[in-house]
């Protein structure tokens, strides 16, 4: 029924260790019984590398000597730093009555209305979880159809599946998730104003090639702080619908 969720607890973190964070996600997640809370975990992290069930250490091309860490979350490998903010949901999907495939689809709604609201334009990419911004036109209005009609027309083919064609797109928010006993825990990464370098070190979400953009790239000059709240309260939001 809309709107008979249970509240959703929002804790600010700061700038947490990741593989600590992993670990008082999962302690979270095993404790937890019918009653327990949802919490939502928003934090940042210091230069961190992590790679999902799918990924490969391959897609690692060269060593930033930042720590690479394994996690039980879905996807490949991104990065984690500094100007970029984490949204860790710990939700019990069954007694919000949505299964993962909704899930997914409201953490990327509340980025790309997040977006909308800051003034620009955001898009999903069919077969590439996340969203992704137009890096030349971040404020234009194209549909999905005519970015990868307009990607053709310069003369770039389109791909054909298995592939991915990202049509020029970047990427500004990446998602990995777990789901234990109807349990969720990881879950999004959206870039505010980041050194966006380390991401040249490795094949973005296993991709190669796939530009990655923050809001900062985009010209929406605002803090990780600001952000933080304004985006907490949108996703908070949109899990409770």
């Amino acid at each position: 029924m809309l709107g008979a969720s249970p509240p959703l607890q929002i804790k600010h973190l700061g700038t947490v260790d990741y593989g600590a964070t992993l670990k008082a996600m999962q302690d979270f997640t095993l404790a937890r019984g019918p009653n327990t809370p949802d919490e939502l975990w928003i934090c940042e992290h210091p230069p961190v590398y992590t790679l999902g069930l799918s990924g490969h250490r391959e897609d690692l091309h060269q060593d930033l000597g930042f720590s690479l860490v394994q996690t039980n979350r879905g996807g490949q490998i991104t990065y984690h730093g500094p100007g970029q903010v984490l949204a860790y949901p710990l939700l019990d999907l069954a007694r919000r009555g949505y299964f993962v495939k909704e899930y997914v689809h409201r953490l990327e709604e509340s980025v790309i209305k997040c977006l909308n609201a800051w003034g620009l334009s955001a898009y999903r990419v069919p077969g590439a979880p996340g969203v992704y911004a137009n890096p030349q036109d971040p404020q234009g209005h194209a549909t999905w159809p005519t970015l990868l009609q307009r990607w053709q027309d310069t003369g770039h083919p389109l791909v054909d599946p298995p592939g991915v064609n990202f049509a020029g797109l970047a990427k500004i928010a990446a998602l990995g998730i777990k789901v234990s006993r109807h349990c969720t825990y990881h879950g999004v990464a959206l870039n505010v104003a980041m050194d966006l370098a380390p991401f040249g070190a490795i094949h973005p979400c296993g991709h190669p090639g796939l530009q990655v953009t923050d809001l900062r790239h985009l010209g929406l000059v605002l803090n990780s702080a600001q952000v933080a709240q304004d985006w907490a309260q949108k996703l908070a939001l949109h899990l409770a619908a």
